[in-house]
């Protein structure tokens, strides 16, 4: 099935007095793929400001945005419809060299994921291994998938999960020893669990549709619908399984795809992948505070 989705993301920055802008690096345009169409875009910006598009070495879409005047307030409102169809990586099947753990990569798609295999946070003491390998059966074959969906599970039920304004990820460690985070920290920690295992990760933003945060909706009207990470943008991993190819796992509402994660851009490490980095110019103090504002909602009859 076929979703199609309008999408407005409104980032505000607000300044004590007008302050003069650098470049902002912006990443909010959703990844096109098989699954995932771009039917149109709009970005505005206030003040005035020049636009470039580029693409990184991700291939992801980013917006160098330059304003062209000093303002008290910057404010980058990015429109999208999109069409997502529904995918599950449970239905593709993998290539029966993968299918049980551990399996090796091909020396050619070892030479591609090389960034991808390699962990990029320490574990001096090894307890991030321990952990990921209480996924690895005991009693019999662990098969691949298995062992990630179990992860994926875990981190769901076992982490609590806290919202968190400031930039930045916890290290993998920090996760584990506080027992919870946001979900790029969720991400991370299965990410960098997995790669200790020897299966490649990648790093996922993008946006969630939860329909009981959509007013139009009808499941809004029956309460909450335990989707946690929608409203605001959204964290999750892919992993590379030879004949299968790059599948998703949101360890943060245990996901495994659908077409309610919508991706916007990939990396290797989360800080990679910002949706907006920038520099201003002004007195230390002059800065009050971002406001951000991400709407998600279905249109009427789309299928």
């Amino acid at each position: 099935m076929t979703v199609r989705y309008d999408i407005v993301h409104t980032t505000s920055y607000r300044y004590r007095e007008p302050v003069r802008f650098g470049e902002h690096r912006v990443m909010f345009r959703p990844r096109d793929g098989h699954d995932l169409r771009v039917l149109a875009t709009d970005l505005q910006v206030s003040p005035e400001a020049s636009v470039r598009l580029i693409q990184d070495p991700h291939s992801n879409s980013i917006a160098i945005v330059q304003p062209l005047a000093e303002a008290a307030e910057l404010r980058i409102t990015c429109s999208f419809t999109i069409e997502h169809a529904h995918t599950h990586n449970l239905e593709l099947p993998l290539d029966p060299a993968a299918e049980r753990f551990p399996f090796a990569y091909s020396v050619e798609d070892r030479f591609d994921l090389e960034h991808y295999l390699r962990p990029h946070h320490d574990d001096p003491k090894g307890e991030l291994t321990a952990w990921a390998r209480q996924f690895i059966r005991t009693d019999g074959p662990t098969g691949t998938r298995e062992l990630l969906v179990a992860m994926n599970q875990n981190i769901r039920e076992r982490f609590a999960y806290a919202a968190r304004e400031e930039e930045g990820t916890q290290t993998p460690l920090q996760t584990l020893a506080r027992g919870g985070g946001s979900c790029r920290d969720f991400a991370l920690l299965m990410m960098e669990a997995a790669r200790r295992l020897g299966i490649a990760t990648r790093f996922v933003s993008g946006y969630l549709y939860d329909p009981a945060l959509d007013d139009d909706s009808a499941e809004a009207a029956g309460g909450e619908s335990g989707v946690v990470g929608a409203g605001s943008t959204h964290a999750w991993l892919q992993a590379y399984l030879p004949g299968a190819g790059w599948l998703p796992f949101d360890p943060t509402n245990n996901l495994l795809g659908g077409n309610t994660l919508i991706r916007v851009g990939v990396a290797r490490d989360p800080q990679q992948a910002p949706p907006i980095a920038g520099t201003w110019f002004g007195p230390r103090d002059a800065y009050l505070g971002m406001d951000v504002q991400i709407r998600v909602t279905r249109q009427r009859g789309a299928a």
